[in-house]
């Protein structure tokens, strides 16, 4: 099957209050050509699941820029100032988790479990209206799971099935919110015939993967 696809029909997946999942770290590895075609779309009361906010202008932070979103889901908000902003002027709800605990949370969506328990954030702020269990005389937070409707993946090389080769650490968070969406699209910077990755290279199969783009 080939996924192969344009940004124009990528962008009917795009709408009002969906939650979208983007993969990066300070925008390393992070789809640029998708974000850009959701900023482009103009839908609104996004819900934003990224490991970080990236920096003004770059990676996520076209959203924020952009003011498109209501909820922002992340580890760490520090190198964007405009989200911090947009945060201690309540037009943003942020959510601050501990970066373990987010992937955790968006690992548990993708593989249907009910949550993750961790000790992260025991007896601090982090617990505040959270489950705790006891288990062995020790407690632990139920961090419940993170699904999304759409993840925006990039990768260094994906074949027209769908496998995925990420480069280095621009994998990050890309496989994992792969896993945890209805619906993914791969920004990819070469694009192969069906057969000429090798198995073994595959970090991503093609199963999770709906559509390809050129990036």
């Amino acid at each position: 099957m080939n996924k192969v696809t344009t940004i124009d029909e990528v962008k009917e997946k795009f709408i009002e209050g969906m939650t979208v999942m983007i993969g990066g770290f300070m925008g390393v590895g992070t789809a640029e050509k998708l974000v850009d075609a959701v900023v482009e779309k103009g839908v609104k009361d996004l819900t934003v699941i990224c490991n970080d906010a990236a920096t003004p202008g770059t990676g996520a932070g076209k959203l924020v820029r952009a003011k498109v979103i209501k909820k922002y889901i992340t580890s760490h908000i520090g190198l964007n100032p405009e989200l911090g902003k947009q945060m201690s002027d309540e037009e943003v709800e942020v959510e601050l988790a501990p970066q373990g605990t987010l992937v955790e949370r968006i690992r548990s969506g993708g593989f249907g479990l009910g949550g993750v328990l961790t000790p992260t954030g025991v007896g601090t702020e982090v617990e505040e209206g959270k489950q705790k269990i006891t288990i062995e005389g020790k407690e632990y937070l139920v961090e419940l799971p993170l699904k999304g409707d759409v993840a925006l993946v990039k990768a260094y090389r994906c074949d027209k099935a769908g496998n995925v080769v990420f480069r280095k650490s621009a994998r990050n968070f890309n496989p994992i919110i792969a896993m945890a969406c209805d619906f993914v699209v791969v920004e990819a910077e070469h694009i192969d015939e069906i057969g000429e990755i090798d198995p073994d290279h595959v970090m991503l199969p093609g199963i999770f993967v709906d559509a390809i783009i050129q990036g």
